[in-house]
């Protein structure tokens, strides 16, 4: 019921929100104003310091933001594995 999103991170793929893809949301304003947001209120966690590909959203301690160098397409592969 985990997921690996890189590094050392792993994530409980129950409390998964939504899944993003940073080069196709951060267009919008919306969507650099709630990582802003994010980030001010120590939200944000980086996975790593490569270029970052997706973030992953999660209800854990209220919410949480993972900053990943995965794409949206391995995480979904990944939390589809875990519920089939």
């Amino acid at each position: 019921m985990y997921i690996h999103l890189g590094e050392n991170t792993v994530i409980n793929g129950e409390d998964i929100i939504g899944i993003f893809d940073l080069d196709n949301t951060t267009v919008m304003k919306s969507t650099r104003e709630y990582l802003k947001n994010a980030s001010k209120n120590k939200k944000v966690i980086n996975v790593s310091y490569e270029l970052p590909k997706s973030f992953t959203v999660t209800a854990e301690d209220g919410y949480s933001v993972y900053i990943s160098l995965l794409n949206v397409q391995t995480i979904v592969r990944r939390v589809k594995g875990i519920k089939s």
